[in-house]
């Protein structure tokens, strides 16, 4: 069994302040006055609900449900997962942070692909690991984590830890289920996979029986930012085996996931059809972007994201056009990791299928293809 930190199978720690929510649980009453957790009960707020209103302003004040048991409930109804296999914290980030405090140590080796989602080396780093990294499987067809290559090093490297973003981040690519299932068989036995699912919604085959698996070694992360529009209110859930979690909670920060979010993020949820017809939408205009830079003679990456990839012949290319776009201020993206750095990724929003609005990019393939 994949291990967590050595200090974590020690009793405790336990969490100080598990907050009113959760002790009204545990009693089986509402507790109406609320006098000894030190929030700013009296504020006025005028400010407040001037801009924004009453419902918001009393959302400020206190501190949100550690347990965001509502959000677990719904999440729990819609996707088919057990209740306590759910864990939400604040953004997918958080949760990618939160995985590593729970199972590795300064110099703990972790696996990840090169030029991946950065944000995992970020924290890898930053939690002193040895971060191993592995090139993408590339051909005329594909640019993807190379599976095969990420079970070798976890074996050579005596890794704790597997990461995988899937679908992937930057290049769109999605692995199937039982190719997930494979690499989860060809790991080490004490060796974790991570595996961040932050774009799952927008997969073609988002409802399979696998989505809603609990899988033994293995943490999955996935988000509300990108599907149902909440990247700024920050919040994500994990899916991991109840015993899993509780370790996981050891290390959380219990109050990460504010009232007004967790309220927000109802009634998002309670409204599930505007969702599916947002991600409908994505879908759509993804086919279409990807559409529009083939027929210019573009390297389109197959995506099962909300975002396409394009890859160009060179990463001087690449740099200089994004430079170029960004001076028009225009934002895409061009990962950092100069193993990616031939790859401009381009979200799948109305601004993007503007005609014009990437007038510099497209001259660029047309005089370089």
């Amino acid at each position: 069994m994949p291990r967590f930190a050595d200090h974590l199978y020690h009793p405790g720690p336990d969490n100080p302040f598990p907050g009113i929510w959760v002790l009204q649980r545990r009693i089986g009453r509402e507790i109406p006055h609320r006098l000894g957790s030190n929030e700013g009960l009296d504020m006025p707020h005028s400010a407040l609900r001037r801009h924004f209103g009453d419902a918001m302003a009393e959302h400020a004040y206190c501190y949100g449900d550690a347990e965001a048991l509502g959000i677990r409930k719904r999440l729990s109804r819609q996707q088919g997962i057990p209740v306590e296999a759910l864990l939400v914290d604040a953004g997918a980030d958080s949760l990618l942070a939160l995985a590593l405090r729970a199972v590795a140590t300064p110099d703990t080796s972790v696996i990840a692909s090169a030029g991946t989602y950065p944000t995992f080396g970020y924290f890898a780093r930053g939690q002193g690991c040895r971060l191993v990294e592995v090139a993408y499987d590339e051909g005329s067809d594909r640019l993807a984590p190379d599976l095969d290559a990420l079970a070798r090093a976890a074996h050579a490297e005596k890794a704790r830890l597997v990461y995988l973003a899937n679908p992937d981040n930057p290049t769109g690519h999605r692995h199937d289920d039982d190719a997930v299932r494979r690499l989860r068989d060809a790991l080490p036995d004490d060796c974790w996979l991570l595996l961040d699912e932050a774009y799952h919604d927008f997969r073609d085959d988002a409802d399979t029986p696998f989505a809603s698996e609990v899988l033994p070694g293995v943490i999955r992360c996935r988000t509300l930012s990108k599907a149902h529009g909440m990247a700024g209110l920050r919040i994500g859930y994990a899916i991991a085996e109840p015993e899993t979690l509780a370790m996981l909670m050891k290390v959380r920060i219990h109050y990460a996931v504010s009232t007004l979010t967790q309220a927000a993020a109802e009634v998002v949820l309670d409204h599930p059809d505007e969702t599916r017809r947002h991600i409908a939408a994505v879908r759509e205009r993804r086919q279409r972007l990807s559409a529009h830079f083939q027929q210019l003679g573009a390297d389109v990456l197959p995506s099962a994201t909300n975002f396409i990839g394009i890859r160009l012949a060179s990463a001087e290319l690449a740099k200089r056009v994004h430079a170029e776009l960004l001076e028009e201020g225009k934002l895409i993206a061009r990962p950092a990791h100069p193993d990616l750095g031939h790859v401009l990724r381009i979200t799948a929003v109305e601004d993007a299928m503007v005609p014009g609005r990437l007038a510099t990019l497209e001259r660029a393939l047309q005089e370089n293809t």
